[in-house]
């Protein structure tokens, strides 16, 4: 898989997806990015910088959502011109998709909606690459037929078929908790996708602060071990400078200041594991 000039797939050097769960303000982003870009000098990894234009999936109606469309795509286009980064966003509907794709490099299809088949199939069509979340409600068998409608719709395009990632961001079954089967990670590779690992939506507990969800963020560092271990071709972390602070899923993002150590640790391990 290519992502703005980087081959993906190296289980021994995975790639990262990070930045913060939704665009709080411009100097935010640039802030996160400008870290991430010089932790992608310094590791020589590829970093796509992600954050959301819109939380269209919030607990509570008074939830914070994002700066707006527009607004957003604008942020994004900013974050990439400064840093020369990479940038993903969600897509929640199908009218999304075309302006998206203009502005960002790659697109994401939220967990929520993975069986979604308009949606899916804009985005394969798109000429975007594009993250497909897996269902909290799904098998990872489930996700072969996911795939399936994306690259039909890229055939159908006249679009490679080799643009899309699957991600992994555990199993609800009930009572604000997800949970991680590491099997998973293997059984996704059946779809010939690179099979990346959402550490710390992995960790949310969704609903669990009744107008808000809750998290744990001090398991992300065993699970996201765990997953190098197992072998993914990427990680997803989302990261904030201040999570206590943040508007968004703040109870499972990693710490800015405490990013780059774990990255490094999990490097390691990358290449001790598969290397």
């Amino acid at each position: 898989m290519q992502i703005a000039g980087h081959r993906l797939g190296d289980m021994a050097r995975p790639f990262l997806i990070a930045g913060p769960c939704v665009i709080e303000s411009e100097a935010m982003c640039l802030t996160i990015a400008d870290h991430l870009a010089r932790l992608a000098r310094r590791l020589a990894i590829p970093v796509i910088f992600k954050a959301s234009f819109d939380k269209a999936n919030r607990s509570a109606h008074t939830s914070f959502r994002g700066i707006g469309f527009d607004a957003g795509l604008e942020v994004l286009a900013r974050v990439r011109d400064r840093t020369g980064l990479p940038v993903l966003t969600d897509v929640h509907e199908v009218c999304q998709v075309a302006a998206v794709a203009q502005a960002v490099d790659v697109l994401q299809t939220p967990a929520f909606l993975a069986r979604q088949t308009d949606l899916i199939a804009a985005a394969a069509a798109s000429g975007r690459p594009v993250n497909i979340k897996k269902a909290q409600f799904m098998a990872p068998g489930d996700m072969a037929q996911v795939v399936a409608k994306a690259r039909a719709a890229a055939r159908a395009a006249n679009l490679g078929e080799d643009r899309f990632a699957v991600c992994e961001r555990g199993t609800m079954f009930g009572y604000n908790n997800l949970v991680v089967d590491m099997r998973a990670l293997v059984e996704l590779r059946a779809t010939g996708c690179p099979v990346v690992f959402d550490a710390t939506h992995a960790v949310q507990l969704p609903g669990a602060n009744g107008t808000s969800s809750g998290g744990q963020s001090e398991h992300v560092a065993p699970l996201a071990r765990a997953a190098v271990a197992v072998g993914v071709a990427g990680l997803f972390l989302e990261t904030h400078p201040e999570p206590a602070q943040a508007l968004s899923d703040g109870p499972n993002a990693v710490r800015l200041d405490q990013l780059d150590g774990l990255v490094e640790h999990l490097l390691r391990l990358a290449a001790l594991a598969h290397g």
